[in-house]
């Protein structure tokens, strides 16, 4: 957390990258130009965070999703989305540790990473509950739809209290039709933690959030839309999560529909 907050500060104090030049010189992605989406194929393996199965149906991920070096993860990840490298070793390494695996010497599949309540949760903004979904690998068309019509920003773009809201809708009704649910306070601030990726990365620009949750592509000409020279902190992050986890009201007061008007009459 140190070595993050020092990359916070530097971010703070030094020029932006051009918009059109997040992606380094060299890499895939550069200058916009992505490899050649595949679709995934019979056998492949996917999981439930779209920014990864989005890298593996570029090829910029082993495309069959499989024998992935968590150590490379850190790089390619950093490279295709600008997140800091605080953040980069972060994730993988704790994911590696979920999974009992040495982050320096082993390998993973996709589909490893959704051991149910380890990384994968009830309650998903784009996937039906595992308990009604075992293969958790693939986008649900009507909750990404639900979801991307929600925006009440410019253009219909998703704002923090879009999240909140929808969060809380999909978390009340998960909890009502799913007899086994559950979800940790650790997981409802992982769930936030993906909206924060949507709103950060990602802009909460439908029109790039269209592609990316339905067809898990990155489109052409795509850039991150954070633009620090070193990414994205965990700072920056954790501070949008908590915006969004914060403003979930829907949860607390049981009803969708007035949750807003009874939050503004305290």
């Amino acid at each position: 957390m140190v070595w993050d907050s020092g990359l916070a500060i530097y971010n703070l104090v030094t020029w932006n990258l051009p918009a059109n030049a997040v992606v380094p010189q060299g890499c895939a992605g550069a200058l916009g130009v992505w490899p050649e989406y595949v679709p995934p194929q019979e056998g492949d393996s996917r999981c439930s965070c779209p920014a990864l199965n989005a890298m593996a149906n570029h090829g910029i991920l082993p495309h069959s999703g499989r024998g992935i070096s968590f150590k490379d993860l850190s790089a390619t990840i950093r490279q295709t989305y600008n997140f800091a490298p605080s953040f980069c070793l972060f994730v993988p390494n704790y994911a590696a540790n979920m999974l009992c695996r040495n982050y320096w010497t082993d390998t993973f599949d996709l589909s490893d990473l959704d051991v149910h309540n380890c990384i994968e949760h009830d309650g998903s903004l784009t996937r039906e509950d595992s308990v009604d979904q075992p293969d958790q690998g693939k986008p649900v068309r009507h909750l990404v739809e639900e979801l991307l019509a929600s925006g009440t920003g410019p253009n219909g773009d998703l704002t923090p209290a879009d999240l909140s809201r929808i969060s809380g809708k999909r978390r009340m009704e998960s909890k009502r039709r799913n007899g086994q649910f559950s979800l940790t306070t650790f997981h409802k601030f992982f769930g936030s933690s993906n909206s924060s990726t949507m709103l950060t990365i990602l802009g909460g620009r439908v029109k790039d959030l269209r592609p990316f949750l339905l067809e898990e592509r990155i489109p052409d000409g795509w850039q991150p839309r954070i633009r620090h020279r070193m990414g994205l902190t965990m700072a920056e992050f954790n501070s949008t999560a908590l915006r969004v986890e914060f403003g979930i009201t829907e949860e607390v007061y049981g009803d969708t529909s007035n949750a807003a008007q009874k939050k503004k009459t305290l």
